[in-house]
């Protein structure tokens, strides 16, 4: 076979602070850069479904006829003139080009300033041109929100089974064995499907973690007696009808599919109270974190979660760091602060400086304010480094011209460009260890933990202010579907309520 292939990816936080422009797909941002035609192939080693797919069919002898890959960091919705542009480069390669089936590695939870399903969308354009007879098959991120819509028009559609994402390549190997399936048995698969009656925090996501673990498991234990199982926790961020956790899969044969969504259905809705979190407020986080470092061999991390750029967060809110001050925190380093301006002052004044700045500060995050103070310039860098976890390894990434503040007994990264904290290369681009810190904040939720998990003496998640709300039941929602519970065991959403809370 020659086969179609092209990505396009943004996880939509609809009451995030900021968009994503053409401009964040074209950096990449926490994904590789923007890539077009046969510089796709380039994308083969890493980390990220295209790159497994490529790898698997070209591995068994296919072709493949790449369009363009694009990927932009978590914010608020993709900009109209964004998805057009993307989107539209797709169509024109699905319109003139020959190929006789089509994968796209999707994420499933981008919403745009026009539409609530950017993937449905782009797929039902896909189906319109190529008719009912070439297979479509569509990777998707397990934060989808996956809709009605998009089942119907793709052939078949699998998501990632680890949050950290460190199966990404995997999973469009799985894409690639269910569209070879679906060539050889020339007939449909069947489709089951179902919807979970409440919302799952981001935190309690974690595969590192129960219940999330044991779901996968389950998942993976039904998989052997069907063709393909998935399991989207969602993203709990996107306001609109069909955001939620799903469960799905697809087989020959529609009663045994059928049976086995319906048993991992009800084993992830019987684990309801398992998926709630426990965090801590800062000065309780920082305290504990200082308690226990005292003795530890290894540095206790911080998760500053709702300032995490993966979700929507602006990258330099500056709750945690100020409670590192206040506390007396020592050796401790916080990353990754975005904020071009200090990078440049840092620059301008060179290693060894003492610079005079107001550092960070979210205008959107009510309370949050720049830190004013005098910092000490301790590095700089330019920022360019390859990531050497298992999340993003062999991933090439520009953070922008950086810098190593030091103000007290707290180092900081202070970066141009926005990412989140999820590689250790991070710190050491600027010349922290950070191995040899006692506490360290990471601007992350849950993908940190692939490459910190085996430094840490322990991992407190921190609920700070900023941009992400980590408990879906404190967001402003008013268009979620009637009844489903904010949060597990939470309080049911009522449109009538919303309405007359929005109006007041």
């Amino acid at each position: 076979m020659n086969i179609l292939i092209a990505g396009f990816q943004h996880e939509t936080n609809t009451f995030a602070p900021t968009k994503a422009t053409y401009a964040s797909f074209l950096n990449g941002e926490d994904f590789p850069s923007m890539a077009h035609g046969q510089d796709v192939l380039k994308l083969a080693d890493v980390n990220i479904p295209i790159g497994g797919f490529i790898k698997h069919v070209t591995g068994l002898g296919h072709s493949v006829t790449p369009v363009v890959w694009a990927g932009a960091g978590a914010s608020a919705h993709t900009t109209t003139d964004a998805y057009e542009r993307i989107a539209g480069e797709i169509i024109e390669g699905v319109k003139h080009l020959t190929y006789d089936a089509i994968y796209l590695d999707l994420h499933g939870a981008q919403v745009t300033e026009d539409l609530d399903d950017g993937e449905g969308e782009l797929v039902s354009r896909v189906r319109s041109i190529v008719g009912p007879d070439v297979k479509i098959v569509v990777s998707l991120d397990s934060h989808a929100n996956v809709t009605d819509l998009l089942w119907r028009v793709a052939d078949a559609v699998v998501a990632y089974r680890t949050y950290p994402h460190v199966d990404m390549a995997e999973t469009g190997v799985r894409a690639a064995k269910l569209l070879l399936h679906l060539q050889a048995s020339g007939k449909p698969l069947a489709l089951a499907s179902r919807r979970l009656p409440f919302l799952i925090p981001v935190n309690a996501m974690s595969t590192m973690l129960q219940p999330a673990r044991g779901m996968y498991d389950f998942l993976e234990e039904l998989e052997t007696d069907v063709v393909s199982l998935s399991f989207a926790p969602g993203f709990p961020a996107s306001d609109f009808a069909e955001c939620g956790p799903t469960v799905w899969g697809y087989d020959d044969d529609s009663g045994k599919i059928d049976t086995a969504v319906e048993a991992l259905y009800n084993r992830v809705l019987d684990a309801e109270t398992a998926w709630s979190v426990e965090f801590e407020k800062p000065d309780d986080a920082v305290l504990h974190a200082m308690h226990v470092a005292a003795s530890a061999g290894k540095p206790v991390i911080l998760a500053d979660t709702q300032d995490n750029p993966g979700v929507g967060g602006t990258s330099n809110t500056t709750g945690i760091l100020k409670s590192l001050l206040r506390n007396g925190a020592k050796n401790a380093a916080l990353g990754l602060m975005c904020d071009p301006v200090a990078a440049a002052a840092a620059h301008k004044a060179g290693v060894g400086a003492q610079i005079e700045i107001a550092l960070g500060g979210c205008a959107q995050v009510p309370g949050d304010t720049p830190l004013v103070a005098t910092f000490t310039v301790e590095n700089l860098s330019d920022g360019k480094l390859v990531y050497g976890g298992p999340m993003m390894h062999g991933k090439q990434a520009e953070l922008g011209p950086s810098a190593q503040l030091k103000i007290d007994g707290v180092r900081i990264v202070v970066t141009s460009n926005k990412a989140q904290l999820l590689d250790r290369n991070m710190y050491r681009a600027v010349g922290i260890e950070p191995e040899n810190m006692s506490i360290l904040v990471n601007k992350s939720s849950v993908h940190f933990r692939a490459d910190f998990s085996a430094i840490a003496e322990q991992i407190i998640v921190v609920e700070a202010p900023g941009p992400f709300s980590a408990n879906p039941a404190d967001l402003p929602w008013r268009n979620l579907r009637e009844g489903i519970r904010l949060s597990p065991n939470g309080k049911a959403f009522a449109k009538e309520v919303a309405a007359n809370q929005a109006a007041e």
